[in-house]
């Protein structure tokens, strides 16, 4: 690591006595803190749009998005590739999420999980990686080992990579293909990245996934017309969405949905059995 690289995430706050603050004066810190995070992406927005376009042109031809981080940034990760499927559709090995410690430390912290540079790369080799697959790798620090090792084992595999930063010029953004580094800044409780780096990362990842599935076509218009009918709430969002798409009462909209199972599925069976105008 380049004694130069200095980790702005770890730098202390900008409010030194926490400690004495009443709860209206922690709160408006945090909220202060809060609003400058959508500053600092807009600011990378075209690092996000090169790897927007590279996932897309790798799913494209049937590759797979691969999410990889410890800690806070695992779980983002793992997060935002679970709901890939419900809201889009898509099957559940398109968008993979990998934790460093496995799924047990989604809901509890495995010690030192994070600090084995080789286990990236074995969690992804058990998943097949292949060079048709992005992997993108999640880290405030830009450091962790567990990504890092992975992205340098992908690099020398062939298999492109991006990552989502909060150090510029972090170790793992120079592993990268294609970087993102988000400079957020110092947290309001020193060194708690899940604050302002998470926010950064899961405002990123809202981005990525979101841009990649409207280019895939897995949304028409603004509606996820491919979501999965998985509760009451989102079996009438599809029936109302059928409604409007179609111009047909509830009733008709509602059968149509329970024998298709899917709104783009149901608009196009009812496209074909009508006659030519």
């Amino acid at each position: 690591m380049s004694q130069q690289f200095t980790r702005i995430t770890e730098q202390p706050s900008a409010h030194a006595q926490l400690d004495s603050y009443t709860i209206r004066q922690l709160l408006e810190a945090i909220n202060e803190a809060d609003q400058s995070v959508p500053l600092a992406v807009a600011k990378v927005l075209p690092q996000i749009e090169a790897l927007v376009a590279a996932v897309v042109a790798r799913m494209q031809q049937g590759g797979r998005l691969f999410y990889l981080g410890a800690g806070t940034s695992g779980r983002l990760g793992v997060v935002d590739a679970s709901e890939c499927p419900p809201t889009y559709g898509v099957p559940f090995d398109k968008v993979i999420g990998l934790i460093a410690g496995g799924d047990a430390a989604i809901r509890k912290a495995v010690e030192f999980a994070e600090d084995d540079v080789a286990q990236g790369w074995q969690d992804l080799q058990a998943r097949q990686v292949t060079s048709n697959d992005l992997v993108v790798g999640i880290a405030a620090s830009g450091t962790t080992p567990y990504v890092l090792g992975a992205l340098q084992a992908c690099r020398a595999a062939g298999i492109s990579t991006g990552c989502i930063v909060c150090n510029p010029g972090a170790p793992i953004a120079l592993a990268a293909d294609f970087p993102v580094e988000v400079a957020v800044g110092p947290e309001v409780v020193t060194g708690s990245t899940r604050m302002k780096s998470g926010t950064a990362q899961k405002l990123v990842l809202n981005m990525l996934s979101t841009a990649v599935m409207v280019k895939l076509g897995y949304v028409k218009g603004s509606k996820m017309v491919q979501m999965q009918l998985s509760n009451h709430k989102l079996v009438d969002r599809g029936t109302r969405m059928l409604m409007e798409e179609l111009n047909i009462p509830y009733d008709t909209a509602s059968a149509l949905l329970a024998e298709h199972k899917q709104v783009k599925a149901a608009a196009d069976a009812y496209r074909k059995q009508q006659p030519d105008a």
